[in-house]
């Protein structure tokens, strides 16, 4: 059987993709696909996982967890999220290492589950907005107080997803940045639900009807009705020249008021993970989606 994990992260999409995908859950569960709730498996899948540690996994754990997560016995493929499974928000700095957990719990997954096929899905972003917002998720406001021996210029997604593959590298991941998520929004719908490509959905505008203006999303569904597009990239091109001139500033323009991080440090925090982007890019079993391309 399929389990495709998406494993976060913190401060990325807050649940819109799983909520995008159950909207074709009954499409889904007849090409042998199911979405259970989330209520039905995240504090189980993590207590499991902890209680690994030192521990043998008994041999009926992995049916009990299917048992208590889904009633489906003709299943292909399991879709599983939660920003929470590599670790809680108090912990993505600990001991001065960006998301320090990250082998442990994609071992305790593996574990878990050790005879399917398992694949893992990754949303990353600038870490000057990500600093801000999970420093703000745990109600904190400085950045020195939380990051301990580890600098804002420290913090690589490419780090977190060497030591991801390390732990399983024979699993596939696909990463991509979540600022590019509103125009690659059906792909990340498909890919991580397993849907065939020839079958509708709904829900591949969700992010752009929260950015766009009213008139932008009528040319966008205008747009949309005189498909189909020759690509991805020439829908992607349609997508941005409606972003640029409909997109509401305060759906996608982000201050950042950390007091350790004016604008320069910025600048260069977004320099660095455009570059870290190239790195990831390069990187083997790791499929990163970009838009244009």
């Amino acid at each position: 059987m399929q389990i495709a994990f998406h494993i976060g992260a913190h401060c990325t999409d807050e649940d819109r993709l799983l909520k995008s995908i159950l909207k074709n859950a009954q499409m889904l569960s007849q090409q042998g696909i199911v979405v259970p709730g989330p209520g039905k498996y995240r504090s189980l899948i993590r207590e499991a996982i902890q209680g690994l540690a030192g521990n043998d996994l008994h041999p009926d754990t992995r049916d009990i967890l299917l048992d208590t997560i889904t009633d489906t016995e003709d299943l292909r493929r399991l879709v599983l999220s939660n920003e929470n499974f590599l670790c809680v928000p108090q912990r993505i700095y600990e001991h001065g290492v960006f998301y320090p957990q990250a082998e442990t719990k994609t071992r305790g997954l593996h574990r878990l589950f050790p005879d399917d096929e398992i694949s893992l899905f990754l949303a990353i972003r600038n870490p000057a907005g990500f600093l801000q917002d999970t420093l703000r998720r745990i109600e904190q406001t400085s950045i020195d107080a939380n990051l301990g021996l580890l600098e804002p210029e420290d913090i690589r997604w490419s780090d977190v997803i060497r030591r991801i593959k390390q732990a399983a590298p024979d699993t596939p991941l696909t990463v991509w940045c979540n600022e590019d998520s509103p125009l690659i929004w059906e792909q990340l719908i498909r890919r991580l639900s397993g849907i065939d490509a020839q079958s509708p959905i709904t829900g591949g505008t969700d992010l752009l009807a929260a950015v766009l203006d009213a008139e932008g999303m009528a040319i966008l569904s205008d747009s949309l009705a005189k498909a189909p597009f020759d690509s991805d990239t020439d829908k992607h091109d349609m997508i941005a020249a409606i972003w640029a001139e409909h997109a509401r500033p305060d759906a996608v323009e982000q201050d950042i008021d950390l007091p350790e991080l004016d604008a320069a440090s910025v600048a260069h925090l977004t320099a660095l993970y455009e570059r870290d982007l190239d790195v990831i890019d390069a990187m083997s079993g790791v499929d990163l989606v970009l838009p244009f391309r």
